[in-house]
Formats: structure tokens, sequence, C-alpha cells
């Protein structure tokens, strides 16, 4: 595809299965539980890899007992039957990237064609294997307009869970206005979902419900992205970074899949406090993803500096999650401690 807010370099390079095998390894070296993400790129290019994946690590889990969990990022182009079968076996989380009735704004193919029929079908056809999938809206400035209308569309197509961001990078440029629709639109689905609630129907519309969840239960959203801690990307050629916004990056390099991760390297960054100074003392430090060194990177260039506009974007959707925290509480505190509740 060629979407216009991506902001990968798109490269021809492959995994080979040896480094593969290394990346499985890798994932069971210690720890409860293994899980790999298949993540590109676009992963599908590759099923053959992705069966031999699952196949070596449900052999290394019947031999060490450690639980194995896997989950993919897909565009959905190639996704068929066949595959789809497969990652039911292993209940695999798979995050569909569909931006709904704004899908043609951003993710045409690349002689421009549409690419929301072939993408409808194939949603259609993840949720008859795998129900509980999530669809992933990225935000162009243009498709703002349209967001509320596409959560309402893909919750008619069947998605219960459905998670939203703002496009970043040097190819999107936001507005005052953008930001002003934007919020109207959120408010919208913070409306929608109330009655929906109300009604009994259960969704999951992020960033509104997970920063519900994260007050209620005390969390940190800047836990979710642990330089060096939670995720380790590994690149086609074997090479270990703490995530994908730091690949090829010598300053984050943790070591490759062969020689093993280099500890004092790995200690390091997960060390580091990449809260940024200026919000140390903001009453909100707490419930945004200020010291996410992806999103940061991304828009200023620096990890442990965060942008205005995403200082904006993160008060917006933790005033309208408060306001519809606030309303479903009170119109039934059961229901409410069942969805957002420890």
């Amino acid at each position: 595809m060629a979407c216009r807010y991506c902001v990968r370099e798109k490269t021809s390079e492959d995994m080979s299965t040896g480094v593969l095998y290394k990346t499985c390894d890798l994932a069971f070296f210690k720890g409860r539980n293994a899980g790999l993400i298949f993540f590109g790129g676009e992963p599908l290019l590759r099923k053959d890899l992705i069966y031999s994946a699952l196949d070596y690590c449900e052999k290394k889990s019947h031999e060490t007992g450690m639980p194995f969990g896997c989950k993919m990022t897909t565009n959905g182009t190639l996704l068929d039957e066949k595959f789809l079968a497969r990652a039911k076996e292993f209940d695999m989380g798979i995050g569909l990237s569909f931006d709904g009735i704004g899908q043609d704004v951003a993710r045409r193919f690349p002689d421009g064609s549409s690419s929301f029929a072939l993408m409808e079908e194939k949603a259609r056809l993840l949720l008859k294997f795998l129900p509980k999938s999530v669809a992933l809206i990225t935000i162009h400035p243009e498709a703002c307009p349209m967001l509320f209308d596409s959560v309402k569309y893909l919750m008619k197509l069947g998605f219960k869970r459905i998670s939203t961001v703002m496009a970043y990078g040097s190819k999107v440029t936001w507005t005052d206005k953008d930001l002003d629709v934007l919020r109207s639109e959120y408010n919208k689905i913070a409306d929608l979902l109330r009655d929906e609630i109300k009604a009994g129907h259960i969704y999951s519309v992020s960033p509104l419900t997970s920063k519900i969840r994260e007050c209620v239960q005390g969390k940190n959203p800047a836990e979710h992205c642990h330089l060096g801690v939670r995720q380790m990307p590994v690149t086609p050629k074997g090479d270990i970074y703490p995530c994908t916004s730091f690949l090829n990056d010598e300053e984050y390099y943790l070591g490759n899949v062969f020689d093993g991760l280099d500890a004092e390297r790995v200690s390091n960054i997960a060390s580091r406090n990449n809260t940024p100074d200026t919000c140390k003392e903001c009453d909100l430090v707490g419930r945004c993803t200020n010291s996410c060194g992806c999103a940061n990177r991304l828009n200023t260039g620096c990890e442990d500096k965060v942008s205005p506009l995403q200082c904006t974007y993160e008060r917006m959707v933790i005033e309208i999650a408060d306001r519809l925290g606030d309303e479903i509480y009170s119109c039934d505190q059961a229901v409410f401690c069942k969805i957002f509740g420890k």
C-alpha cells in the first residue's frame, strides 16, 4: 500500500529462517511466558516465516512448559482462510489497520486505487475466525470529520474493540481547526459509547475507554512503552532495538539474536526516566503518554521531549474520557465497575 502518513522507510529486506529461530529462542530466554509480535512492513508478505515461527514456538512451549502467545499488526490485504485458520489455533491477537469510511483518504494502493472494498471483505473474514480482533484507525487530519462515522461503521461490521491514534510524523500537518474537529468527533464517540453501554452493548474504543480503565486501576499509560523492557524489535539481520522507532540507530543497539543482549546497554536504556522536564509538575503526568519515546521521537526528534501537539491531544482525550466515565458511573455503578474495575 501507499499510506500517506507512513513514517517507515520501505525496503525489500527479508528475515532468514536462521534469524527467525534465534528470535524465537530469545522470546523463550527468560520470564514466565513467551511472546512474538509479527510486524512489518507487512508481515503477511512472508506467511511462510510466520508458519515456521508458530511451529517452532509450539515445540519450544512443549519442551519448556512456558506458555506462548502471539500478535500481529497487518494491513489485511493478504489475509485468507488458510492463514486465519492457523492463527485461530494460536488465538493470535490481530490488529487490522483499517481507517473505516476514511480508509481512502490516506490508505490507497500505489496506483491510487481504492482499498476500501477489499478491506471490508477482509475485515469480515477476519472477524469470522477471530472475533476479538482489533480495528486500528490512524487519524489523518483530512479524515477527522469521518472519525465518528468510521467508528460506528466498524462497530456495525462487528468489531468490539477499536483503537484510534493520531497520525504523527513529518508527512502530516495538524491545524487548530483540525483539532477542534477531532474534539467534536471524540465527544460524539463518547456519547455513542455511553448509550451503547446503557443498552448493554460493551465496546472498547481507545484511547477513551483505556484512559478510564487506567485511571480506575491506578496504571500509568507510560508503562505500555518501557524502552528495553516490554518489547525488543528484531531487524531482518537479527539486530535488537528497544522500539521500532529506534531501528538502526547505534545509540539504541541492544545486541543481536546470535550473540545475545548487551546487558549493560539494556540496563542503561531501561533505567532512563523519559518523562520530559516540562511534564513533571503537570497534574496529568501519570495519565498521559508523555514518556513514550517512540511518539516523542516522531514528533520532536528527541525521546524525552513531548510536542505541543501530543500534549494538546492527551489533554483532550483525558477530559472527554473523564466525562464519559462520570456519565457511565452515574448511570450504573455496577456496570462501570464490571467494565473498568480491577
